[in-house]
């Protein structure tokens, strides 16, 4: 395993983790759950991710019994909340959001779902324009001094709402947030190539990326005849089209990037986590699943970047054709 910092602290966080969006307390059993945690663990991973609204809380509760079960030395590994949707399905109005209130409530409502004494990352899940930015940095600030949170982050941000939190924590002496949570992949890249390089040359700022596999559709299931209940190559495509939202064009490119991988002789999903693992912005990507021999095969993603050669990885531009432009005036 590849440990990196996060950002400009001096956290050291695995360079791949374990996220429970949508699996956890959801699409699989406590008992896959653990399984996963486990395999993730054992194999260096360091950072388990999570959020108040994933299964409206459930997602934390199962996390939080396998932690606790497993007894693994609190200092081997992180946890993270995220705070902004709320736990409920239909939030009241100081339910959702970023008002002093609901962070403080939100995390002391994680930490016992979760059942640790303090969350070692605490995310802004997504900016809330209602709520002053004062008010916002100061909540996590005190979070942090009161020992329930380590560091805090926001996922979601634009530059210039992450830049506006940094010029807050610097004028009142406030720990600003140290990392964004953003997605980014081979199909979403502007952000992270983009809008987002002054924050990472002027704040040091680290990311967790999310969704580094376009939920599923940077992977070769589409190709090798592995989605469920699709027999036919022409079924495959089709549901691949279906995904892409019909854009053909978007298709074509995911099966050009299939095809280089099968002659780098490379699962897709590798590839396409090691062409993520090769921005030097990255500090950890996020890995979901749903079984065991799916994230087997997603940690040995190191495997993929002494083939990403410079060549390859002109020839990934090639075929994309969506490397942001830097403009210069």
């Amino acid at each position: 395993m590849e440990y990196r910092r996060l950002g400009k602290s001096g956290l050291q966080i695995s360079a791949v983790s374990l996220g429970s969006w949508v699996t956890f307390g959801n699409q699989i059993g406590d008992d896959v759950a653990e399984e996963l945690m486990i395999k993730a663990y054992e194999a260096g991973v360091n950072f388990f991710d999570n959020a108040e609204i994933y299964a409206h809380g459930k997602s934390e509760e199962v996390m939080g019994k396998i932690l606790k079960k497993l007894n693994w030395d609190r200092d081997t590994w992180m946890v993270s909340s995220k705070v902004y949707w709320g736990r409920v399905a239909n939030p009241g109005p100081n339910q959702k959001g970023l008002m002093r209130k609901h962070i403080m409530e939100g995390c002391h409502a994680a930490l016992k779902r979760l059942q640790v004494e303090y969350l070692d990352i605490y995310f802004a899940h997504r900016p809330d324009v209602n709520t002053p930015m004062e008010e916002v940095v100061w909540s996590f600030h005190n979070l942090i001094t009161q020992g329930k949170i380590f560091y805090w982050g926001t996922s979601e941000w634009t530059p210039q709402q992450i830049t506006e939190a940094h010029l807050v924590a610097r004028q009142n002496h406030l720990i600003a947030p140290v990392a964004e949570q953003n997605q980014y992949n081979l199909l979403h890249r502007n952000f992270m190539e983009f809008e987002y390089l002054p924050l990472f040359e002027n704040y040091g700022m680290g990311t967790t990326i999310w969704s580094p596999l376009a939920s599923g559709l940077l992977t070769d299931k589409y190709f090798d005849g592995s989605v469920a209940n699709e027999k036919t190559r022409m079924d495959l495509m089709a549901r691949l089209k279906e995904r892409s939202l019909g854009d053909a064009e978007k298709v074509e490119k995911i099966n050009q990037l299939h095809l280089l991988a099968k002659d780098l002789e490379l699962p897709l999903a590798q590839l396409s986590l090691g062409w993520c693992l090769k921005n030097k912005n990255v500090s950890t990507v996020i890995l979901g699943a749903s079984k065991v021999a799916q994230l087997e095969q997603n940690l040995q993603c190191f495997e993929a970047l002494p083939k990403l050669t410079p060549e390859i990885m002109e020839q990934i531009d090639t075929i994309l054709g969506n490397k942001p432009v830097q403009v210069v005036y």
